[in-house]
């Protein structure tokens, strides 16, 4: 009888293990430092893991502090890093090769933006692309697609799981191939296309991709006659408003220099206490003027930022007319 049960046991464990495999592929760590998690299975070993992972079996074994010659156990959880031999979040993938999309869950308090910095600094609108969003709002717990892993479709097992696309910037879906027809190739489907979203610019920071300019025959606005009425986000910070109830905090704001607002009124911030995506109404003090800012993700954790309640884009700034490093401010925003 516990014969039978340690055999149920083992299978129950090697069955979960199993399903385990079959789930989405989590990064873990930093920029510098990524890496994904594996259980390994029955029969498995340091060489057919290297062809699952493209990783060759030494790399894995020093990266996990092993013996190549003591093999691996059932049901061990071993790290397998991602480098530029076999991670992907620009470029193409050679025709042999298949891409496996690898994902982030979202934090609480974590923006697009956060997500970003953390992931080698891949542009946002690359992150929106890959995941098809419409905005920069991400919920807490989302798996977002921050790369790829590259896999040879003949003998890694995960190739069945991946997109056939050899362009990292056409690989906005995720499309299984079909075990049958190996050879087959065909785009993964574009996003689905909104006019209104089309006219929203993409978020632009001092760390995000540069903005193209426009060409516009209307007068461009410059830093000493720029006035947008406090910005393009006054209605939705109004709108915000109505299903929440107000926050007012006060204290000093800092700034930060971006390319974005210039041409269109679109102001962006950092802060501590709102969620990304809420929009911060900050007046000047001084002036009495107001702007309205998007929350990007809370503000960098650095020496010239302490004691800030806010850091606002200088383009905001300029509208209160104040180009100064750091002003007295009042904020206002709809709670979380």
């Amino acid at each position: 009888m516990s014969k039978l049960l340690l055999i149920f046991c083992f299978i129950l464990c090697i069955s979960n293990i199993s399903s385990a495999q079959q789930g989405e592929l989590e990064v873990k760590g930093t920029s510098s430092n990524l890496y994904l998690e594996h259980v390994v299975t029955p029969k498995e070993n340091f060489y057919s893991v290297s062809r699952m992972f493209n990783v060759p079996p030494k790399d894995i074994a020093s990266y996990n502090s092993l013996q190549l010659e003591s093999g691996l156990n059932v049901g061990q959880t071993i790290k397998i890093p991602l480098s530029k031999n076999n991670f992907l979040q620009t470029g193409r993938a050679a025709a042999s090769e298949i891409l496996v999309p690898v994902h982030h869950s979202v934090e609480p308090k974590e923006g697009l933006y956060r997500v970003s910095v953390n992931y080698n600094n891949v542009p946002l609108a690359t992150l929106k692309k890959w995941n098809n969003l419409q905005s920069d709002e991400i919920s807490i717990g989302a798996p977002l697609i921050v790369g790829y892993i590259k896999v040879n479709r003949e003998q890694s097992t995960l190739a069945t799981r991946g997109i056939v696309n050899t362009s990292v910037a056409a690989a906005s879906t995720v499309a299984k191939t079909e075990a049958s027809k190996p050879d087959i190739t065909k785009e993964a489907a574009p996003p689905v296309k909104n006019p209104e979203i089309e006219k929203k610019a993409e978020v632009k920071t001092a760390q995000a991709v540069t903005e193209q300019p426009q060409q516009k025959t209307e007068t461009v606005k410059t830093k000493s006659n720029i006035n947008f009425s406090g910005g393009y986000f006054k209605q939705l910070y109004n709108d915000q408003l109505r299903s929440k109830a107000p926050v007012s905090e006060a204290g000093n704001a800092g700034i930060f220099k971006s390319t974005s607002g210039w041409q269109d009124g679109k102001y962006y911030c950092f802060n501590n206490e709102a969620l990304p995506g809420t929009i911060i109404k900050i007046t000047d003090n001084t002036s009495g003027k107001s702007v309205f800012a998007k929350v990007l993700d809370i503000i960098p954790d650095i020496k010239q930022n302490e004691g800030l309640a806010v850091i606002i884009s200088n383009s905001a700034a300029e509208e209160l007319g104040n180009s100064e490093s750091k002003f007295d401010c009042a904020l206002s925003f709809a709670k979380n």
